[in-house]
C-alpha cells in the first residue's frame, strides 16, 4: 500500500509536469508555484513513507525537479521552464519529507505510551 501510495503520486506529477500548455487551466498568478510545492511536498512524503531514506529521495526528487523544468522546454508541449519552479519543487520535498518526519516521531510517541 505504502509503495503504491508513492507510484500513484509519481503518475499525478507526471501527468500534472507534462500536461500540455492547451490543457492546463488558467489560473491567478502564483498558483502554478502552488500546484508544484503540493505535488513535490506528497512525492515526499510517500516517499518517506515507502521507506525510501531521506538523503537518496530528496537528491532524486532534486534531479527530478530540474530534469522535469529542461523537458518542459525541450517537449513540443507549449511549456516554458522556469528555475524557480525547480527551486519551488524543492521546498515541496521538503516540506513532505519533514512532514513525514513529524508524523512517524508523534507515532512513536504514542505507541510508546502505556
Amino acid at each position: 500500500m505504502r509503495r503504491l501510495s508513492f507510484a500513484l503520486a509519481v503518475l499525478v506529477s507526471l501527468l500534472v509536469l507534462f500536461l500540455p500548455a492547451s490543457g492546463v487551466p488558467t489560473a491567478p498568478p502564483g498558483v502554478d508555484k502552488l500546484v508544484h510545492l503540493g505535488v513535490f511536498a506528497l512525492l515526499g512524503l510517500t516517499g518517506r513513507w515507502a521507506g525510501v531514506p531521506p538523503l537518496p529521495l530528496v537528491l532524486a526528487l532534486a534531479g527530478y525537479a530540474g530534469i522535469s523544468e529542461v523537458l518542459q522546454g525541450l517537449l513540443p508541449i507549449g511549456r516554458s521552464p522556469e528555475v524557480l519552479d525547480a527551486v519551488v519543487d524543492c521546498v515541496g520535498v521538503s516540506i513532505g519529507v519533514a512532514l513525514h518526519e513529524l508524523l512517524a516521531r508523534r507515532a512513536r510517541r504514542q505507541q510508546d505510551r502505556p
